[in-house]
């Protein structure tokens, strides 16, 4: 019994033993062997690290107008356990179908989701009709989860989860610029897609140790690194610019119904964009249901054959290098090039001066300019310091270089190109800069989008400084070749641009029309038309260029381009205050232009904000909104007042003396006094004349803004006043910049159609370059081309 008794007692120890010893091999096996494996286990259920996203910076126009922010969306989310318990998936697809308008089958697809094992899912969101939804779709889920559990008592079966999106506040403006977003983040084309490093910013983390629950531990450490949000892109795009140009552009596609248009405008002092357009555009925020020609941006994508309106870079030559006498004369009609002719529109012209086959824009002109007074290689050169056949760096992606490919040994080929045909492939943005350079002074600057880049984290604040390429010509040339490129607009008889004039604005522009190629042939049923200048002349505030491509009327650049051109830019300057001198365009016979009333101010108090600028942008009426109101309170000028030249109205939409202070540069005493009187705040005033400085202070207690004044002045760019007779030519000008009296019978014999504009070869076949429009491979296969731009 005893024994029995021993040997159950060492059986149990043993087993005990034996039970120590493999609990002891495996906390060994599991601390020491497995130990780093364990560990990393542990970290992750206790360890939470949390990915702290980034905002994306905010686009806005020059003046702080948001183009581009984040807003919520709502994610639409199911849970198939609940709805397959509760027998509800009928009920749910047709709810949500109405709802996202997604198909009843994939809704089904959603509701069954079962995991791995077998069981149907808890959570399921649905894409895409669900993804990102704005918040109108997250109040009718809300009003179905109501539904739901007032009806089942079924709580969770479908609910919203916040998001962010991009959102562009004013839809198709600007579209092209801005480009768009997607919805999983990645940038599509545009700002978006360029700056998208700089705006996406950098995701922070917090890392912490928690329990079960998910409450986080006492007394345990965290790592917290912040987001850093994206920069903000202050954009040299003014959105009231923007919005004349689009709004130009809609009457003009109403009436040719074009295959595309391009509008691009420019200051040619720095070469900041004040607008770009192109036809067919898109809405951001619905960029899925857009074609895909609706994507590119013509501006500076798209190549063509510019004709008449590439002009400008042989006249700028010919000026620089002094072959240009515009009293000199020429046969027009017809000139033999290499085996083949070349001829105006007109054969009944005769013998012209030079600054009349500018004004007509003669082509039998223009190639003794290019091809006999400066040569292929000198007019090569010039086309290529213009900014030609590369890129001219803007920043936006995937712009186009075109392409400069004449050969300078073959004289047909130089002469097709001094008025801008052949192998001559330019694109919109690349004219806007040559003309600017000839506005500016002589300086090709590189065209850019964005003015500032702001941190919000640290107010850092990166600004865009203007650059400077190269001088292409000199300022006295920059200003011969603009006195007689306004001529063209302000001749009333013969000059091909006289529809872009403006009543009290010295303008200065080129027509143009370009037969396109087809396969390898000139199709005369499909023209590029165009328009491209800058105003005011003795100050150039903007530069603008027009196309439109196959027109459904037969119409030139000076019939349908210029109108559009005179439209946009009237309103702009109106808008941006510049002031008009009163000059008057003259017919040749000496007659002057009718000129255009002064609008009345109407009656805008009382209004809803929105309502008041549409009303002042369709009348083209510059303003300036003080507050962040609804409502307009108060406006200055009062309504029924006769508007004065370059003058703006002030909506008021707040009675707080705290309104950010407009800016008055440029402003009269007068007006800034009465718009500061009626924001309550004090003037102090120095010098007389019109604002040229401002500074908000302190004084007494009471903001007071100090203003500086300096008279206006009138001159021409580069020239003084005294100086603007051209010795070198013995033409002189007039305030207007037409031609002065000289002994030239500038009027011509023949009357013609002015307003048409159309360049066209006389049928032969022809070679068109690799990429480009039109060109001609040889001198013996050389087009007959016959004149243009009437």
């Amino acid at each position: 019994m005893v024994k029995r008794i021993k040997l159950r007692t060492l059986l149990i120890g043993g087993c005990i033993t034996l039970f120590f010893l493999v609990l002891l091999l495996k906390v060994f096996w599991i601390q020491v062997v497995s130990g780093e494996y364990w560990h990393e286990q542990v970290v992750a259920q206790v360890e939470k690290d949390q990915v702290i996203l980034p905002k994306r910076g905010t686009i806005t126009d020059r003046k702080g107008n948001v183009l581009a922010t984040d807003a919520p969306a709502y994610t639409v989310v199911v849970n198939p356990s609940i709805i397959q318990e509760y027998d509800l998936e009928n009920e749910v697809v047709a709810k949500l179908h109405q709802l996202l308008k997604t198909p009843e089958d994939e809704l089904r697809r959603h509701l069954s989701a079962k995991d791995s094992k077998g069981n149907y899912l808890v959570n399921r969101e649905i894409r895409n009709g669900g993804w990102k939804a704005d918040p109108e779709v997250k109040a009718q889920v809300d009003t179905f989860k109501k539904y739901l559990k007032d009806k089942y008592e079924v709580i969770g079966a479908v609910d919203t989860v916040q998001e962010s999106k991009r959102y562009y506040p004013e839809n198709k403006l600007a579209s092209h610029v801005l480009g768009y977003q997607r919805k999983d983040g990645t940038a599509g084309m545009g700002l978006e897609a360029y700056y998208n490093k700089e705006l996406s910013g950098t995701a922070g983390k917090l890392l912490y140790q928690r329990d079960l629950k998910g409450v986080p531990l006492q007394g345990s450490e965290s790592i917290y690194e912040p987001a850093q949000n994206g920069k903000n892109l202050k954009l040299t795009i003014d959105d009231t610019i923007q919005y004349y140009i689009e709004n130009a552009m809609q009457e003009a596609i109403a009436k040719y119904n074009p295959k595309t248009m391009t509008v691009v405008a420019a200051d040619p002092q720095t070469m900041d964009v004040l607008g770009m357009a192109s036809y067919p555009n898109f809405n951001p925020n619905t960029y899925g249901s857009a074609p895909l020609e609706s994507f590119r941006n013509n501006a500076t994508q798209s190549i063509y054959e510019p004709g008449s309106t590439f002009k400008i870079v042989t006249l700028a030559a010919a000026v620089q290098e002094k072959v240009f006498n515009p009293n000199e004369t020429y046969r027009s009609g017809v000139v033999r090039v290499g085996g083949w002719d070349i001829r105006d529109v007109s054969r009944n012209w005769g013998t012209l001066t030079y600054l009349q086959g500018v004004k007509r824009s003669s082509n039998v002109g223009f190639v003794h300019l290019g091809l006999d007074k400066l040569g292929g290689e000198k007019l090569k050169n010039y086309i290529n310091n213009f900014g030609f056949g590369v890129k001219t760096g803007i920043d936006l992606p995937s712009e186009s270089a075109g392409a400069i490919t004449f050969h300078t040994q073959y004289k047909s080929e130089v002469a097709t190109a001094s008025f801008g045909h052949g192998r001559v492939q330019v694109t919109p943005i690349q004219q806007v800069a040559a003309i600017s350079a000839i506005a500016n002074g002589g300086k090709l600057m590189v065209p850019h989008l964005v003015k500032e880049i702001v941190n919000p984290d640290t107010d850092e604040v990166q600004t865009i400084q203007p650059k400077e390429v190269r001088q292409v010509i000199s300022k006295e040339s920059a200003v011969q070749t603009s006195s007689y490129l306004e001529q063209v607009v302000s001749d009333q008889e013969i000059g091909t641009g006289r529809l872009a004039y403006i009543d009290g604005y010295r303008v200065a522009g080129k027509t143009g029309t370009a037969t396109k190629v087809v396969g390898k042939v000139y199709d005369h049923s499909k023209d590029v038309v165009s328009f491209i200048g800058f105003a005011p002349v003795n100050d150039p505030k903007i530069a603008v260029l027009v196309v439109m491509d196959e027109p459904n009327k037969s119409v030139g650049g000076g019939t349908a381009a210029a109108p559009v051109f005179k439209k946009i830019v009237s309103q702009s300057l109106q808008y941006m205050g510049v002031p008009k001198t009163g000059t008057k365009a003259n017919k040749t016979d000496g007659s002057a232009v009718k000129t255009v009333d002064l609008p009345t101010v109407p009656q805008l108090t009382g209004q809803v904000k929105k309502d008041a600028q549409n009303a002042l942008l369709k009348q083209g009426i510059a303003y300036e909104t003080v507050g962040k109101g609804s409502k307009i309170v108060r406006q200055y000028p009062e309504a029924g007042v006769k508007m004065k030249s370059g003058q703006r109205i002030y909506l008021l939409t707040e009675d707080s003396a705290n309104m950010t202070i407009p800016d008055f540069t440029g402003v009269s005493l007068r007006d800034t006094l009465q718009v500061l009187t009626l924001m309550k705040v004090g003037v102090q005033v120095s010098g007389e004349g019109y604002v040229v400085s401002q500074k908000a202070q302190m004084v007494n207690g009471k903001r007071t803004v100090s203003v500086k004044l300096q008279p206006a002045k009138e001159t021409v760019t580069g020239v003084k006043p005294e100086d603007t007779p051209d010795q070198a030519t013995g033409v002189a000008t007039n305030q207007s910049g037409s031609a002065a009296k000289t002994g030239t019978n500038l009027k011509t014999d023949t009357k013609t159609d002015t307003g048409s504009d159309t360049t066209a070869n006389a049928g032969t076949s022809v070679r068109p370059p690799s990429g480009g429009n039109s060109a001609i491979a040889d001198e013996k296969s050389a087009a007959a081309i016959k004149g243009e731009d009437n």
